[in-house]
């Protein structure tokens, strides 16, 4: 969910009253200063009453752990990730519940809230992840991030390519572009300014994401 403007438990609310199964939350604020707000993160895991997705700062295990005790069940990473040792540490005290975000910009991973670009390819993080047992991957296309300009369906091919379940993100416009990345075998995708936007209902979003 990433939300300019309003009251982001009240958006948790409405889209648990259409159908969610999942809320995805990116504390913005948490990724530009390394300090998440697990006050929200609370009220957000209440609010919906849905399993929550949580990122945006998190580059300890203490700041992960915090957070799945405030009531997310998943939480992301991404700075973090490209630390030494972090990931063999994180994977084996909190497992599935670990979430790694590849966040990409010209063709490299970005990190500290999206404002700096590192050396590695997103395809060199996801063998990264996969070779010491990450659950799943988020993968972003940072310039499409909220453009509604339709996903980077070559960045999820070479993400996916790592073999380790893909979520996708950034773009999504149409209810093609759902199937596109259904058919691509992503495990799911986020979607939220199109929803905003009006492009489709989550209900229709759901049905093309079950055909």
């Amino acid at each position: 969910m990433t939300l300019e403007g309003g009251d982001p438990v009240d958006l948790a609310r409405r889209f648990a009253d259409e159908g969610a199964g999942r809320l995805h939350f990116v504390d913005l604020d948490g990724a530009f200063s390394g300090v998440p707000s697990l006050e929200l993160v609370e009220r957000l895991s209440k609010a919906g009453g849905l399993p929550l997705q949580a990122g945006g700062g998190y580059r300890t295990v203490e700041a992960i752990a915090s957070a799945l005790d405030a009531g997310a069940d998943r939480v992301m990473i991404g700075t973090a990730a490209l630390g030494h040792g972090f990931l063999d540490a994180a994977v084996e005290r909190f497992g599935s519940s670990l979430v790694v975000a590849v966040d990409v910009r010209d063709g490299q991973v970005t990190v500290e809230g999206w404002t700096q670009v590192s050396e590695l390819t997103p395809g060199e993080l996801a063998r990264r992840c996969g070779d010491v047992g990450i659950a799943r991957l988020l993968v972003t296309s940072a310039s499409r991030d909220g453009s509604l300009a339709g996903p980077d369906l070559s960045l999820v091919d070479e993400v996916m390519a790592a073999g380790v379940p893909v979520l996708a993100a950034g773009g999504i416009a149409s209810l093609d572009d759902v199937r596109a990345l259904r058919r691509e075998g992503c495990e799911g995708a986020v979607v939220g300014s199109a929803l905003l936007a009006g492009r489709f209902t989550l209900g229709d979003a759901l049905a093309v994401a079950a055909e």
